[in-house]
């Protein structure tokens, strides 16, 4: 259990698409309205494990035009959120946007996450530590991952938060934004190869 404990600290810690997001819009918008995007986060994670615990995302993923689907709806929603970030606060009345996504945003982000599923499966069906209780395993399981995954995306909102707390410069405040928004482009990347190497 603690090993399990231990793998699940550093998949959550490293940078990835829920936890990149988290920061930028902490640092676009602010506390309260990316609090709400985090939300969202959190019951899509849990909906994610759920799928996984269950075998549903295992179905699913199996099918390679649906496969196919996800991953094209993932980078375009991806892309939009980092557009998000990246033009905050910008005059541009195509892209102006006062406040985060909200809740349906960081729950669409995990239904079409590939870091969330392939990090749920390597956590859910790996390091089985209770073979003879399926229950007892898959119920502490979900509670060890909410018990680190709520303090980490929250000190990751903190830190999006405590630059936004500066009051910057105009000009600085949209390199910060883009900078985010570049670095979430990177980490999208990754997970991407990386889901399509397990996938494939």
């Amino acid at each position: 259990m603690l090993t399990f404990a231990i793998a699940v600290f550093f998949l959550i810690i490293t940078p990835g698409p829920g936890v990149m997001t988290t920061a930028g819009f902490g640092a676009a918008y602010g506390f309260r309205p990316s609090l709400r995007y985090v939300l969202g986060l959190f019951i899509g994670t849990n909906l994610v494990m759920l799928s996984v615990m269950t075998g549903l995302a295992a179905i699913v993923l199996s099918v390679p035009w649906l496969r196919l689907g996800l991953m094209i709806g993932s980078v375009c929603y991806l892309l939009y959120l980092a557009a998000r970030i990246a033009f905050a606060g910008a005059r541009i009345s195509f892209m102006e946007a006062k406040t985060a996504p909200g809740v349906p945003g960081g729950l669409m982000l995990q239904a079409i996450n590939p870091k969330a599923y392939v990090a749920n499966s390597s956590l859910i069906l790996g390091f089985n530590y209770a073979p003879d209780s399926f229950l007892f395993e898959m119920v502490t399981k979900a509670m060890i991952l909410n018990a680190i995954w709520i303090p980490i995306h929250l000190a990751w909102l903190w830190a999006g938060v405590a630059l936004h707390r500066l009051n910057l410069p105009s000009r600085t405040q949209r390199a910060i934004n883009g900078g985010m928004a570049l670095s979430m482009l990177g980490v999208v990347a990754l997970a991407l190869w990386s889901a399509s190497r397990t996938v494939s």
